[in-house]
């Protein structure tokens, strides 16, 4: 019944002040929801198809969202749909822009010379182990080259592979004056030393690069290949012999805004700090292994050949200076470049022994 007084309005039967009190609760109920949950906007510059975003990243999002019951959740943006270039994205992450970036260090050239001792030709057998050992060296001996950001997981993938057009390689006279894609500084100076044009580009830049004949080639993982279509744009894949090192890796980095982790709750932060480190490191370099051993099956195998171990012997004697440069390099900043690679070689023994 409702009645009039000249206070207001009272409802017969109905307590008005409980009705209120409840309703203000609800909507600080409501509010303090809205408030604990957390969107990050995970940012990186490879296609929708690609590995990283399919069998990495989609599914550490789901885990942090179960393990949080919802309260942290991504939204993920490949192919730089954010904006900026693919070098910027450490920008964007050590400036909070964005919330969680994964990117190749090497696009930032000079930035993290310390790490770049993994990028040196003939470094790497095995993704998994080379992943972890990575983690643990930078860890150990890099940490200031990645202190604007919170690292989640370093990696490397299973090993680049010549990628051409016309022709395959077999020897090094096959790769002369041969514009040939590099990804990184290390490669691009390994390749000039065995006589081809090393073109420097982004990943993302490689297929346009390929049909307008830009470049001859590209070093490449099989990994990448379909999401890239490279498997469409060349007819020959060289590769080493079974047991010898690749003939390079490229270094990668799943980090996160120390703003965006600083304003999580204690555990939130918790969630985070378990599904990242040395296990998800491992983890993503094993993903990246089985991906190139997948994708290598889908090719004809009439169009894949193999550069034997007695001209890989040469290759890895012309690649020589390239480490003592960059010895050189560390030791002019100061640091010990023979110690360090020393390091770098014994944790990717280590490692990939296991």
């Amino acid at each position: 019944m409702l009645t009039f007084q000249s206070g207001g309005v009272s409802l017969s039967g109905f307590n008005v002040k409980s009705f209120l009190m409840g309703l203000s609760l609800f909507w600080f109920s409501v509010s303090f929801t809205q408030a604990a949950s957390h969107e990050l906007r995970v940012h990186h510059p490879l296609p929708v198809g690609s590995t990283i975003h399919q069998q990495v990243l989609l599914p550490w999002c789901a885990r942090i969202e179960e393990l949080s019951s919802g309260d942290l959740k991504c939204r993920i943006f490949p192919s730089m749909q954010l904006g900026g270039t693919v070098p910027q994205l450490i920008d964007q992450v050590e400036d909070g822009v964005v919330d969680i970036i994964w990117t190749l260090p090497g696009y930032s050239p000079g930035r993290f010379l310390r790490s770049e001792v993994f990028e040196l030709p003939f470094m790497i057998r095995d993704a998994e182990g080379a992943s972890i050992a990575l983690w643990h060296y930078i860890n150990d001996h890099a940490m200031e080259e990645f202190s604007g950001m919170k690292l989640l997981a370093l990696h490397v993938h299973g090993g680049g592979v010549l990628h051409m057009t016309d022709t395959p390689i077999r020897t090094q006279k096959d790769l002369s004056r041969k514009k040939v894609r590099a990804p990184t500084r290390q490669t691009t100076k390994f390749l000039a030393m065995l006589g081809a044009t090393p073109v420097g580009m982004p990943v993302p830049q490689v297929p346009e690069a390929l049909a307008k004949k830009v470049i001859e080639g590209t070093l490449l993982p099989y990994e990448v290949m379909p999401a890239l279509k490279v498997n469409e744009l060349t007819s020959y894949h060289s590769e080493p012999s079974v047991g010898e090192p690749k003939i390079y890796t490229s270094t990668f980095v799943l980090a996160m805004s120390k703003q965006a982790y600083a304003k999580l709750s204690m555990k939130l932060q918790a969630i985070i700090d378990s599904e990242s480190g040395e296990g998800l490191s491992g983890k993503i370099g094993k993903i990246f292994g089985d991906a190139e051993d997948k994708n290598r099956a889908t090719l004809p195998a009439d169009s894949i050949n193999v550069i034997s171990k007695l001209e890989l012997d040469k290759w890895k004697k012309i690649s020589l200076p390239i480490r003592k440069n960059w010895i050189r390099q560390i030791d002019k900043l100061g640091g010990d470049g023979n110690a360090l690679f020393t390091s770098a070689s014994e944790l990717i023994k280590r490692y990939e022994a296991r």
